[in-house]
């Protein structure tokens, strides 16, 4: 009786309406841009915005202040703290979704799922809102983003995986999604095979290509910076990296020209991975570079009246607070004293891990005078020397070791060390390296003020963002076209799938009937067809393969070209 009455009260959440801004009263607009800071707390959002404040008195808001509207409880499907790839896959398909899931049905876990699942869909590809409005409304479709394109948020919008680091899956489908600008990182990630794909598509593919970028006139363009992730905004070298705020600017710029209007995701990737990294510089810096871009959305939001801006984290990390234990009657600290030495870093601890091992020993005094405003005492001193990853340390690599160093410095990574040694120079504590379950913040901006207040789980956020576009009910109608199993569209014919034949070779699916036949390939969109694969057939959304069921997700319509 008590597990009955726990599922039915688990799904009347599930239907339950938005609130504030109930979809049916949502004015549909003609563009919508969604902002994700990745792993933002609301403590990261307060010491960013005291931060601002201390080094620029005249600024003491935020450019999200004014659209704060509400929270968002983010989760998983069986457990309450998701990382980045089942929140964001809530956002953009409206399904919980498992962890490492990329847009892409749960497998069920009846004992713990919060809502119900189906287990007959397991492992089933769902249509995000990216898809939808490209496919269902002719829009254009882009992603900025500061980690490497195939990352778990960018790939929530625009690519399938129950495994989100299999980048040799994602990253072609995301080529092959038809997105109409992409800027972000991950050079190293673009294959030759990929980057000929774009090109022979009329894309500009612009690599470590600043200048490149900001002279592109095409409409269609992928720009792409670092081997993998992006600098932090700190770190950045202007002339090398775009800002944040300058790739919002930019894809906005071009996806505006399309006259059916466009949808834009725009993650502050790396806030997540300072937080990861207890960086409470990097995370405060990249959130404030994060904000900057917001501004840049919402100027052009206002301007043109006709585009909406959501803006909220996909989950929190790291626990981080402003006031901690450590710190004696930090209650009663004076901004003087709790941001002062704080506001004079000018590196991350990546950065500083970085710098250090670019100069020899006898410049450490030299930096930290430099970049952070004081000098490394004996103890600090000694726990750097100790540091594995220091390569340009006194002390021979053998003889490094913790013993004596004080526990709160200690790390073999130095960029750990740099973390521990910024924090000491704080009062602001940390409770884990790892993402956290408290609700986020929420925040909006419609030209007619169809705006969601109060608290929503991040399933209830995809409501809205489909009512934005009047898609409402539209996603579960193109994932029931566009990934059925190859054994139902295929019903009838004979088919086989043929093992890969090499490293990196994906299974390939051949299906006949009398003189057709089709060649089908996995995680792109093009489909052959002919013995000699003479004929090629573009499809609107992307094929993918999953090795869990050995089955191969496509659209139904593929049955009709062997009739």
């Amino acid at each position: 009786m008590k597990r009955t009455m726990t599922f039915l009260f688990l799904l009347a959440i599930l239907v339950m309406p938005v609130k504030g801004a109930d979809v049916k009263e949502v004015k549909p607009v003609k563009n919508v841009i969604v902002m994700i800071p990745d792993g933002t707390s609301m403590a990261v959002v307060s010491i960013a915005r005291w931060l601002q404040w201390y080094t620029h008195p005249d600024q003491p808001h935020l450019h999200i202040d004014p659209y704060l509207c509400g929270t968002v409880l983010t989760h998983s499907s069986n457990a309450p703290i998701g990382d980045s790839a089942p929140t964001t896959s809530c956002y953009m398909t409206g399904y919980p979704s498992l962890t490492g899931y990329v847009a892409t049905y749960p497998v069920s876990d009846p004992e713990n799922d919060i809502y119900p699942t189906d287990p007959a869909r397991a492992y089933q590809p769902l249509t995000t809102v990216l898809e939808g409005a490209k496919q269902a409304l002719g829009k254009a479709a882009g992603l900025v983003f500061t980690c490497e394109f195939p990352h778990a948020t960018p790939a929530d919008c625009s690519a399938h995986s129950y495994n989100r680091g299999k980048y040799d899956w994602i990253a072609p489908q995301m080529v092959h999604n038809d997105l109409s600008v992409v800027i972000g990182g991950g050079v190293s990630l673009l294959s030759e095979e990929n980057e000929a794909w774009l090109k022979s598509n009329g894309y500009a593919v612009h690599k470590n290509d600043l200048k490149g970028m900001r002279h592109e006139e095409s409409e269609k363009m992928w720009a792409l910076f670092g081997d993998r992730e992006m600098a932090y905004d700190l770190d950045r070298r202007p002339d090398e990296q775009p800002s944040i705020e300058e790739m919002t600017r930019t894809a906005i710029g071009k996806l505006s020209k399309n006259e059916n209007g466009f949808f834009l995701m725009v993650e502050g990737s790396k806030i997540d991975w300072a937080a990861h990294a207890n960086d409470p510089v990097g995370m405060a810096t990249d959130f404030l570079a994060f904000d900057r871009a917001c501004g840049a959305a919402l100027e052009f939001a206002r301007a043109d009246g006709e585009t909406a801006v959501v803006i909220l984290p996909d989950h929190g990390n790291s626990g981080i607070s402003l006031g901690v234990g450590r710190c004696g009657g930090y209650d009663r600290l004076t901004k003087d004293q709790l941001f002062h030495a704080f506001s004079l870093f000018k590196l991350t601890a990546e950065g500083f891990a970085e710098k250090v091992n670019s100069r020899p020993a006898s410049d450490v005094q030299a930096i930290f005078r430099e970049y952070a405003g004081f000098e490394l005492n004996d103890e600090e001193l000694q726990a750097l020397y100790h540091c594995k990853e220091y390569k340009n340390s006194p002390v021979p690599e053998n003889e490094r070791t913790s013993e004596g160093i004080a526990p709160s410095l200690y790390s073999g990574s130095l960029s750990s060390f740099m973390a521990n040694l910024i924090t000491s120079k704080t009062c602001f504590g940390f409770t884990t390296g790892g993402h956290t379950g408290e609700e986020v913040f929420l925040a909006a901006y419609h030209p007619e003020g169809s705006i969601p207040v109060g608290m929503h789980t991040n399933i209830e956020l995809n409501r809205y963002l489909c009512s934005l576009f009047g898609l409402e009910g539209e996603l579960d109608k193109l994932t029931a076209q566009n990934f059925v199993p190859h054994t139902e569209v295929f019903a009838g014919y004979t088919y086989a799938i043929t093992p890969p034949t090499g490293k990196g070779d994906f299974p390939v699916l051949t299906v006949k009937n009398k003189k057709k036949q089709l060649t089908i390939k996995p995680f792109t969109n093009m489909v052959t067809s002919g013995k000699k694969g003479d004929v090629e057939i573009r499809l609107s959304s992307v094929i993918v393969y999953v090795d869990k069921n050995n089955t191969f997700y496509l659209p139904s319509l593929l049955a009709d070209y062997l009739k």
